[in-house]
């Protein structure tokens, strides 16, 4: 029996071992610890220093130019930006902080600051052809005898989304495409250098192109509200209110504004009835028409008499040599954009908008608007090569980087939506004529330099004026805003006779405005 009895404990322990192991009791594993996300670096800004020198004026000057990347924070001090600028500065200048400083930038949206920058301000410059198609590379880049350097230390700003710059952390370039928030942005980078530099006692100076002057208009109001007042504004080829430049469907301001400049384009090109013996006086004329007769009849609209019409008709055609067929079948309402393709269709060519001087074939006849901009295709090439062979070679920065000149995903994004001071609602155009207005008030030694072209179809130099005086400023500031013409266009400075009076205009405005107040 004994013996039976240990068989059967030998079967039983076997069999329990050869119980598939699927049978027995899970066994719970231990729990392990969640794996933590790499930490991010921070963003860190980048610099390249190099020195050189100039002669402006018969006199030499030294300076350090420094291109790289400033990492601007938010109001919680987290990296928010990071943006791709120039500065120049002048070497061994004495007591630097009392030196004059401007910030300069481009417009767009979505310019980088390419073009005041080769083409006006910095130290080097491309020359390019006058009122033609510039020829292919190489393309000559000079030391720019009419830069700003021999008066201010200068500060070239790429915003968010052009050139190098760009959002950082948990920001995204999108957050930045849109009036209020590019103010803020460019106005934070503005105050971060200034503290970074050393530079809150130099007189100070904005100075913006295009949609850079809208910039401008808001910048200046909204660091004046953190602390810092400015000496100057330059607003090169005005847009501080957008809604009187896009005629857009129900929106009959901009055909007015637009006039003489159609007139002086005209004249430039000898399309007019009768030439004009005085280009101003003949201008000064259409100003007065646009801003009366032919307001009123827009006004009127389709309460308009026939023979009021007819003569309305006749008075456009005399002004700008459109057909009074066209002109007719136009309603009496002619775009930039239809003027452009218009004014030389018969002979197969295209005006310039930016500068009206400069025209091209046109690529559809039978097309209601201009498909292109002939200026900007005879330039924007050698701007675009030279600036870059400059930053990267001589300026030894953005080797291995993409630099976006222009950006034109940022204007398709923009949020034009602007809230100024004292509006309980937002502007759905922008319009930063309120935060200048506003800015000028406050700082009555603030003090505004407009520089217009004469033949610019973008930013017309009558609706400038119009805006400069819808600032209703009091009586007593009303001589802090200055007005300065030049025969070009939006890029005044392209064509080398405007450029050195542009350059003198600055000088004297900083001269005038820099020095330290009784």
């Amino acid at each position: 029996m004994r013996h039976k009895i240990a068989v059967l404990v030998m079967i039983l322990a076997a069999w329990r071992q050869a119980v598939p192991a699927q049978d027995k009791p899970a066994e719970k594993p231990a729990d392990k610890p969640p794996a933590e996300a790499p930490k991010k670096e921070p963003p860190k800004p980048e610099q390249s220093i190099t020195q050189h020198s100039i002669v402006i004026g018969g006199a030499s000057l030294a300076y350090t130019a420094t291109a790289g990347t400033l990492i601007v924070r938010n109001d919680k001090e987290e990296p928010w930006a990071s943006f791709s600028y120039v500065a120049y500065v002048k070497k061994d200048a004495g007591s630097g902080s009392r030196r004059p400083i401007t910030f300069a930038f481009n417009g767009g949206p979505g310019s980088s600051s390419v073009w005041l920058h080769m083409g006006a301000l910095g130290p080097r410059r491309v020359v390019t052809a006058d009122a033609a198609p510039t020829p292919p590379p190489p393309y000559p880049i000079v030391d720019n005898a009419y830069s700003v350097l021999d008066k201010t230390d200068l500060v070239m700003i790429d915003p968010v989304g052009t050139g190098l710059s760009k959002a950082v952390g948990d920001a995204k370039d999108k957050d930045f495409w849109g009036a209020d928030p590019d103010i803020e942005s460019v106005s934070r980078f503005i105050r971060q250098y200034v503290s970074d530099n050393g530079r809150w006692n130099s007189p100070k100076y904005l100075l913006g192109e295009s949609y850079g002057t809208t910039r401008a208009g808001g910048i200046v109001d909204w660091l004046q509200g953190k602390g810092m007042s400015f000496n100057g504004v330059v607003l090169v080829s005005v847009a501080l209110d957008l809604s009187a430049l896009f005629d857009y469907p129900g929106n009959d301001r901009p055909y007015p504004l637009f006039l003489p400049g159609y007139a002086a384009v005209s004249a430039y090109h000898k399309l007019l009835p009768a030439a004009p013996k005085d280009l101003e006086a003949f201008l000064a004329e259409v100003r007065q028409y646009a801003a009366g007769e032919y307001a009123s009849a827009l006004m009127a609209g389709d309460s308009l008499p026939a023979a009021r019409r007819t003569a309305v008709v006749k008075k456009l055609h005399e002004y700008t040599g459109l057909s009074e067929d066209y002109l007719d079948k136009a309603n009496l309402r002619v775009g930039e954009g239809q003027f452009s393709q218009e004014l030389l269709r018969e002979k197969g060519v295209t005006v310039g908008r930016l500068d009206a001087r400069f025209i091209g074939p046109t690529l559809d006849v039978l097309s209601k608007q201009a498909d292109y901009d002939p200026q900007s295709a005879a330039i924007s090439s050698a701007y675009t090569a030279a600036f870059l062979a400059y930053y990267n070679d001589e300026l030894k920065f953005g080797h291995g980087k993409t630099y976006q000149v222009t950006n034109f995903e940022i204007a398709r994004a923009w949020d034009f939506k602007h809230r100024a001071p004292g509006s309980q609602f937002p502007i759905p155009m922008v319009n930063t004529i309120p935060d200048l207005a506003h800015a000028m008030t406050v700082n009555p030694n603030l003090r505004v330099l407009a520089q217009n072209g004469t033949y610019d179809l973008a930013t017309p130099f009558f609706a400038t004026e119009v805006m400069m005086n819808a600032l209703r400023l009091d009586k007593g500031l009303r001589s802090h805003v200055e007005m300065k013409y030049y025969a070009a266009g939006h890029m005044m400075y392209i064509y080398e006779p405007a450029l050195k009076a542009f350059k003198a205009d600055i000088a004297d405005f900083i001269d005038r405005t820099s020095k330290p107040q009784p």
